[in-house]
């Protein structure tokens, strides 16, 4: 049974930074494209940052230089990395996996599996 489970959320204030983790059971996050996902109350959910087996990351616009996506394959576990937080950074942030890939996608319909999600919570 596959399962990501997400933690590392909070609130914190506008500056400051936050470092999600998304630990993976009965999947292996090396050679798939692995990602991170948000979704806003009253939007639609965006991709953030992800990475394939390449180990080359992309990044949505809005993160890009502030977020950093990376990948423990000792501990088979994601992490963002997020600084110079936003008041619009705040979201529920999901980890995602997806099929055996060397590139990551920011579509979320590349991807099979979903965490449950974690609540970033950004405040001035």
């Amino acid at each position: 049974q596959v399962q990501l489970v997400e933690s590392g959320g909070g609130s914190v204030q506008a500056g400051g930074s936050l470092s999600l983790s998304c630990a993976a059971s009965g999947i292996g996050i090396n050679h798939r494209a692995i990602a991170w996902f948000r979704q806003a109350p009253g939007k639609q959910r965006e991709g953030v940052a992800s990475v394939g087996g390449e180990t080359i990351a992309i990044y949505a616009d809005s993160v890009k230089g502030r977020f950093t996506i990376s990948r423990d394959s000792a501990t088979n576990t994601l992490y963002l990395q997020m600084n110079s937080l936003k008041l619009e950074d705040t979201a529920m942030y999901y980890c995602a996996a997806g099929r055996s890939s060397r590139w990551g996608s920011l579509t979320p319909d590349q991807y099979n599996y979903w965490g449950q999600g974690t609540q970033v919570t950004v405040s001035s």
